[in-house]
């Protein structure tokens, strides 16, 4: 089926955010004294609210009060983000003035809260480029589930088969080859590829090198 429409995960994909997101999770686990390191940040990026606790008590004990964490690592990532901002990912922009150039529908599909998504977008000049902002607040179930590419490509006007997907985490892929997108690793902090074995369409070295696997049939 020809792709007639783009899904794209942001962070880490289009916004080179995930390092923060690692950072300030740690600083905040560590500041409530739970020795949380990268591995386990990565460990539930992309992830929805109620596997990301299942996960983060399985790891540090059921006294885990993820709330009290990510209070703070918003806390802190705000701050930072107020003072430096967020750098987009290198060939966003590349990538999403000709996606629109050549014709192809355009949303994103985030973990990120719809505002905050559109905020960050604005100030980068990138919002411009997207049809639809989907964020898993809107719908039942966040990734891995395949809810929010189910709805982005409902909102958009097409078939998940009609849509290629890009993702940076084994969360976001499990999504959107659920949801029968062709769907498209972006490695951005490590390279999942290897435990994600019959998810994946194709393995992209860049932004850039999006655009050879449009004309996917």
């Amino acid at each position: 089926m020809k792709i007639r429409g783009v899904i794209s995960d942001m962070d880490g994909v289009i916004l080179d955010s995930e390092k923060l997101y690692v950072r300030f999770w740690c600083e905040a686990g560590n500041f409530y004294g739970y020795p949380m390191q990268p591995e386990h940040a990565l460990g539930i990026r992309s992830m929805a609210r109620p596997y990301a606790i299942e996960k983060l008590q399985g790891w540090f004990g059921e006294s885990f009060d993820y709330d009290l964490v990510r209070n703070k690592r918003v806390e802190l990532m705000d701050a930072y983000v107020s003072e430096h901002g967020i750098d987009a990912k290198p060939g966003a922009q590349e990538l999403l003035s000709c996606l629109k150039e050549q014709g192809f529908l355009v949303a994103l599909a985030t973990a990120t809260a719809k505002d905050r998504a559109e905020a960050y977008l604005e100030r980068l000049d990138l919002l411009q480029y997207f049809d639809v902002v989907a964020s898993a607040r809107m719908v039942a179930h966040g990734k891995p589930e395949p809810d929010i590419y189910l709805y982005a490509a409902e909102q958009l006007g097409l078939k998940p088969q009609e849509c290629l997907a890009l993702e940076d985490s084994p969360n976001g892929v499990r999504s959107a080859h659920a949801a029968g997108c062709k769907t498209i690793l972006v490695p951005d902090l490590d390279d999942p590829s290897g435990q994600l074995e019959g998810l994946l369409d194709g393995v992209a070295d860049g932004l850039l090198d999006v655009i050879k696997f449009l004309t996917v049939e």
